[in-house]
């Protein structure tokens, strides 16, 4: 909880009672490595904060090819915010790539929050705002060629390069498992 905490007081003040009211309404959830937090066709219905691991956002384009748009680690929201504000069916998956522990809100809790806490509102735009900056950023350029994207995503994400298995990353690049291979060997 403590993480949570100081990542919230990043973006505004919360006297104790706040706090106290935060943390009563947060549950710790475990996902298992390959777990959902949330899926394609379903409405979210959760927000939560990564404690420890690592979630992807992916889809599936027209042509059934699985593909990663992102990945969530330590210290981050997660959540398909636009879908559950809208209370639609989400169009992506958030996978879980390692074990995790997160800190999960219910919709309901989330949004209690902005009616008992001034300021809450401030706070929780500034959080979502960077977590969907952090959703839709860092997308390989695919006409970089693939060994300035791999060495742009070996920049945005060090502390994942040797985190989560290389499909994944090979699908977030935009190129095959043996392209990324090769890619790998050629830049030791």
């Amino acid at each position: 909880m403590e993480e949570m905490i100081e990542y919230m007081l990043r973006f505004g003040n919360l006297n104790k009672q706040q706090i106290d009211l935060i943390v009563s309404k947060a549950q710790p959830r475990e996902l298992k490595k390959e777990d959902y937090f949330s899926e394609a066709g379903k409405v979210p219905k959760e927000v939560g904060f990564v404690v420890e691991g690592v979630i992807r956002g992916c889809y599936y384009n027209n042509k059934g090819d699985e593909i990663t748009r992102c990945f969530i680690s330590e210290n981050s929201l997660v959540c398909d915010y636009v879908n559950l504000e809208a209370n639609t069916s989400s169009s992506e998956y958030l996978q879980a790539i390692t074990d995790c522990n997160l800190i999960v809100f219910s919709k309901k809790d989330w949004e209690e929050l902005s009616h008992i806490i001034v300021g809450w509102d401030n706070i929780k735009n500034k959080m979502v705002q960077l977590c969907m900056y952090q959703k839709s950023r860092k997308g390989p350029v695919i006409s970089q060629d693939a060994t300035t994207r791999y060495l742009e995503f070996m920049e945005n994400y060090p502390s994942l390069v040797n985190r989560i298995p290389l499909a994944y990353i090979a699908s977030y690049l935009g190129v095959t498992q043996q392209s990324l291979s090769r890619i790998r060997k050629n830049i030791r």
